[in-house]
């Protein structure tokens, strides 16, 4: 079982990864664009979170493909694998024209809320034109998973973000246009991305996919299903970005404009970790669907054991990283002296967040991974509504007394209530062991 989850992990850990190394070369040349690198990288970070905003609201054509495609994959239902293609394609095309026919309202309400500079107004109106690809991109992520696939999303990350980031790096200070080029980096690196999806999965799945008629990718009662369990995922992830949104929202909005930068910095590493456990989540998700389908008890008992093993790993090891060589790594985001030496100062407050973190997170990645791929989106729904409460709740109280430290607490908190709570409203994974039985 180790080599299934490892089959599936590996790759999505090095596709994920590449995410936060394209975020991080972003920050990186916002550190190093401008004379106020501090007020450019938060000019950057209040652009990519109402990105994150949008994206993050749109993550339910994944997650919600992945799991019912490992389903029928499971199950030997080659036909439904590809109705399940077409309908989330088809949903991802008409979210993204949605999206770019709202983009004026969209962003200068987002740009009014979370204060944005003109900085950040010209990077989202760049940026805007990558969205469609990148909700395309969701489609066919959450099918190759589905379909026990990590390789071909693998192949397309890396190439994504290798465009991205030799086009950031050329548009910003090639083309000397700063953060406004990485936003033209997106858009190409994305559209790369969708092209290159369409090719690998004609040229791996071919003989694979069934004719499908019209009237059977939009039956009523197939999509009702599907949109039913989109809908749990969909305001699970409004809290995710209601959480994330907030944080960069209050990190602009405290005494001290320095917080902004260090919390953005800080962040950061945090997303490093995220994205390196979720390569065992994505390893859930597909081999929990996978044999719910299949209907094979004793297997998804050692899949679901084993991830928890390996992401439990992944934490303690992250723990380690940070408490050795955080100041490394945030030195890598700017280069001016004085900023650095301020930025570093006013982060060794807070970086005990960064490290006690991986081990309040090691648990919710895996435990969504799991409820996805058996499709159990109410317990993952209303476990975020119980974390997300208890967030702001913490915020608020302790912010008049230890400040930022609020932020962090509430943060970390936030994230063991996700997993502790879904681990409890699945009775201790017997609801998950019962689908597998009754299916």
């Amino acid at each position: 079982m180790n080599r299934e989850i490892l089959r599936i992990a590996l790759p999505n850990i090095v596709s994920n990864i590449t995410v936060p190394l394209m975020g991080i070369v972003s920050t990186a040349i916002a550190g190093h664009w401008g004379a106020d690198s501090a007020a450019t990288i938060g000019a950057l970070a209040i652009g990519v979170s109402i990105f994150n905003f949008i994206y993050w609201n749109c993550a339910f054509v994944r997650m919600g493909t992945s799991g019912l495609t490992a389903q029928a994959f499971g199950a030997g239902n080659f036909h439904e694998c590809t109705l399940m293609l077409w309908r989330a394609l088809a949903v991802a095309a008409a979210m993204g024209l949605l999206m770019l026919a709202l983009q004026y309202p969209v962003g200068e309400a987002a740009l009014r809320i979370m204060n944005g500079s003109q900085m950040t107004r010209d990077y989202f109106y760049a940026r805007i034109w990558a969205v469609p690809a990148g909700i395309l991109l969701f489609g066919f992520n959450g099918w190759f998973t589905g379909m026990q696939n990590a390789v071909i999303p693998m192949c397309t990350a890396i190439t994504v973000n290798i465009i991205h980031v030799l086009c950031s790096l050329w548009f910003a200070f090639g083309m000397d246009l700063g953060i406004v080029g990485i936003a033209y980096a997106s858009v190409l690196a994305q559209w790369v991305g969708v092209a290159l999806s369409a090719l690998l999965l004609v040229a791996r799945y071919r003989k694979l996919l069934t004719h499908v008629a019209q009237r059977e990718i939009f039956d009523l009662k197939a999509l009702r299903t599907f949109f039913s369990i989109n809908r749990d995922i969909m305001l699970r992830t409004l809290c995710i970005v209601a959480v994330y949104t907030f944080f960069t929202a209050a990190s602009a909005r405290m005494d001290d404009p320095m917080l902004l930068a260090v919390n953005t910095l800080l962040l950061q590493l945090f997303t490093l970790f995220s994205y390196m456990n979720d390569g065992f989540a994505f390893a859930a998700e597909a081999l929990t669907g996978r044999f719910v389908g299949a209907r094979d008890e004793r297997s998804l008992r050692r899949c679901l054991k084993g991830c928890v093993l390996w992401g439990t790993g992944v934490s303690v090891a992250f723990v380690g990283i940070y408490l050795i060589g955080w100041r490394e790594l945030l030195s890598l985001f700017v280069d001016d002296p004085a900023n650095a030496e301020a930025i570093l100062a006013t982060a060794g407050h807070y970086i005990v967040w960064i490290i006690l973190i991986p081990i309040a997170s090691a648990m919710p990645f895996i435990m969504d991974g799991i409820m996805v791929g058996a499709t159990e989106t109410r317990i993952m729904r209303n476990s975020m509504f119980w974390a997300t409460a208890a967030y702001f709740a913490i915020f608020y109280a302790g912010y008049p007394l230890i400040g930022n430290n609020a932020l962090w607490l509430a943060f970390s908190l936030y994230m063991f209530l996700r997993g502790a709570a879904q681990y409890l409203l699945s009775d201790r994974l017997r609801a998950i062991y019962r689908k597998a039985r009754q299916e």
